[in-house]
């Protein structure tokens, strides 16, 4: 059991960031996301997509932005269950929650904030007969462990950032590397696409465009696939297949937790954006209120909101005294601290 001050369902910037937030106020978080690495779509789907409207930066990387909101966070120390979904929540006797993964993973603590996004992220599964057979026998929707790949024939499907960068990266892990879209034009970094057609150039890729993977084969392991170009079809060794074709956003099963939904988005009360359920609390994108903007700097605003509530509602009858970081400094849970350096005074001769 997994206990915690804070479960933040989502570890998406909005999440990520309330682990500072309630990191000032002495409270710890633990963070579940159905992804594989912290970050959300920041990290799934836009990692070299620049960002213009978080304040303070004219332009920053949307992996950059994930990196250095976990290095804001990590004094405070945050517990990560990654490559899980929250699936079942258990209200207990004290008002306390006990929150279960799909894996069974169980989280027990007294607020819950939901910070999913647009909710729990779902592979865009490929059209292809029997493919359920061959998940975790050859076929993954994610890459976990690049090491998995290590010296083994791969062939990735997809035309964005995700299929260009894990083509480059694989390229000097795995024996073979074959990259298939549909269309010659790719959806991503310019940087990403030359350096692709450089591996390409140098045997290092095997790139088929325009084409599609069309069959599987296999018996207890996926053993190769079949593509199509220009109407024929060859068939291709293969020991790994990883379509990319992004993300399905769904609420999936939060929205059975009696929680009250208005256009699969959760309503809440904008004095703290607590949910019909006292103690569980719902920030970011996968909230609604009249006049919300699915803005990450609101996100932001949002989770600054919600711990100053949970806060109060933790410890009730005690007063805290919001300071300015500026003057009270910040105090990590791994024993760091960071302040402003003191004025010195002098006289002047």
């Amino acid at each position: 059991m997994i206990k915690t001050d804070i479960l933040i369902i989502g570890a998406g910037p909005t999440g990520l960031f309330t682990v500072f937030e309630a990191g000032l106020l002495k409270l710890k978080c633990h963070l579940i996301d159905a992804l594989p690495q912290p970050g959300g779509q920041c990290s799934e789907l836009y990692l070299k997509k620049p960002i213009y409207d978080i304040p303070g930066f004219p332009e920053i990387l949307a992996g950059d932005l994930t990196a250095n909101l976990l290095e804001q966070g990590k004094q405070f120390q945050p517990g990560f269950t990654l490559g899980e979904r929250a699936e079942t929540i258990e209200k207990q006797e004290d008002g306390s929650f006990i929150v279960t993964t799909n894996k069974g993973t169980k989280h027990h603590a007294p607020i819950i904030a939901i910070a999913g996004g647009l909710g729990s992220f779902e592979p865009r599964k490929p059209k292809l007969e029997g493919i359920e057979k061959y998940e975790d026998k050859g076929v993954a929707y994610f890459i976990k462990d690049p090491e998995v790949y290590r010296d083994k024939k791969v062939v990735i499907a997809g035309g964005g950032d995700s299929a260009l960068d894990w083509s480059i990266f694989l390229a000097d892990v795995a024996s073979e590397v074959t990259l298939v879209h549909r269309r010659n034009e790719f959806r991503g970094a310019l940087d990403s696409v030359e350096k692709v057609q450089e591996l390409k150039v140098l045997n290092k890729i095997n790139l088929i465009t325009p084409a599609e993977i069309t069959a599987l084969h296999g018996d207890n392991h996926l053993e190769g696939v079949s593509v199509t170009k220009d109407g024929n079809t060859e068939f291709i060794e293969a020991d790994e297949f990883i379509p990319l074709f992004g993300l399905s956003p769904k609420l999936g099963p939060i929205g059975d937790w009696g929680l009250e939904i208005e256009k699969n988005a959760i309503k809440v009360d904008t004095l703290d954006y607590q949910t019909n359920i006292p103690g569980i609390y719902a920030i970011g994108d996968v909230n609604t209120y009249e006049g919300k903007l699915k803005l990450i700097l609101c996100g932001f605003h949002e989770a600054t909101l919600m711990c100053q509530s949970a806060y109060k509602r933790l410890n009730p009858g005690k007063k805290f005294v919001l300071k300015y970081t500026t003057v009270s400094g910040i105090n990590g849970f791994d024993g760091s601290r960071k302040e402003s350096p003191k004025a010195v005074v002098k006289a002047i001769v």
